[in-house]
């Protein structure tokens, strides 16, 4: 029987796979997915020997749909005729009410709202329950998600926030990283070593954050000594407009998820 079919084979699906095998939450054989490019098809199987892959909709106790936003809706409704009991949804912007119209009855939904760094297994992700869920179909989304990393719990009205922060977040850390670079060629240092340096202070920052009690404000006050090299740094930073310059990204990306939310 196969536990697990997860319809669409990109990214995020090809993330999902891996980090379930890693993680051995099923036997390769356990699961299949489900991709309608030939090409990507073959590319699969490479990269997955013993997966079912294939390009049609398969029985399974549960699924992912990972397909894109405007192919939803028809892929809901070809998979409420397999059987399938319970449904996870990673496609941006389509609510649970949606995809529960699509499925019909007797199907729960959970919506995800991942991030890219589920790639290497560090991903922060955020689930709601749709109106059919229970305690154990959201237990069941979680472990799922759990093999590329973090996983929280919302409602449902909460994941265009969540979208506005962790979704959409990699990027911005991808700027900061960029503009790090830039500053450290910029002050004399060679491209090469100002992104050694700037992935690796990223890295290691985070990596201090996540393991320390401490909040992220005292850590900065810890490495600011007053007077020094950090709080002339930090001084214009602040003078520069960073701190609202966040708080208005994070606005901005909530608000345009919201926005496509409702087209």
């Amino acid at each position: 029987m196969i536990r697990l079919q997860i319809i669409g084979g990109g990214r995020m699906g090809e993330a999902l796979l891996g980090g379930l095998l890693d993680a051995r939450w099923a036997e390769p054989a356990e699961i299949a997915v489900v991709e309608r490019v030939a090409d990507r098809r073959n590319d699969l199987t490479a990269l997955f020997p013993g997966v079912v892959v294939t390009e049609w909709l398969v029985e399974a106790e549960g699924a992912v749909i990972a397909v894109k936003p405007n192919d939803v809706v028809d892929t809901c409704r070809s998979l409420a005729a397999t059987g399938t009991k319970r449904v996870l949804s990673i496609a941006a912007g389509i609510t649970t009410e949606t995809l529960q119209a699509a499925l019909g009855s007797g199907i729960a939904v959970v919506r995800a709202m991942p991030n890219t760094p589920a790639v290497v297994r560090a991903g922060a992700s955020a689930i709601a329950p749709g109106s059919l869920a229970s305690a154990a179909d959201m237990d069941w989304a979680s472990s799922l998600l759990e093999a590329v990393g973090v996983v929280v719990r919302v409602n449902e009205d909460k994941l265009d926030a969540v979208t506005g922060l962790s979704g959409s977040g990699p990027a911005y850390v991808f700027l900061m990283a960029e503009t790090l670079i830039e500053a450290g060629v910029l002050v004399g240092l060679s491209r090469e070593v100002a992104e050694v340096l700037a992935v690796q202070t990223l890295l290691g920052s985070a990596k201090l954050l996540e393991s320390s009690d401490e909040h992220a404000a005292a850590l900065r006050a810890q490495v600011t000594s007053p007077g020094g090299t950090t709080a002339a740094g930090v001084r214009a930073l602040e003078s520069g407009g960073f701190r609202s310059a966040v708080l208005d990204a994070v606005s901005a990306a909530t608000e345009r998820a919201h926005e496509l939310g409702q087209s």
